[in-house]
């Protein structure tokens, strides 16, 4: 069987957590136009990663198959 490619825009935007059962993602809306979003909602809300939902694991795990 031959080897399977990994869809590279998934492996740079999908990260396994330590025990490799779920999968992180970093939030969106903090890339631009943050002019007029506040500060707090950029530090709280905005930062850090979150999971990708039970619905979306499936597709992503298909794109990322040594993962």
């Amino acid at each position: 069987m031959p080897k399977l490619k990994t869809r590279r825009a998934a492996a740079k935007r999908f990260k396994l957590t330590g025990s490799g059962k779920k999968i992180a993602r970093r939030k969106a809306f903090k890339n631009h136009l943050l002019n007029h979003k506040s500060a707090e909602q950029k530090r709280r809300r905005l930062s850090g990663m979150a999971l990708v939902d039970k619905s979306d694991e499936k597709n992503v795990r298909l794109m990322l198959p040594y993962a």
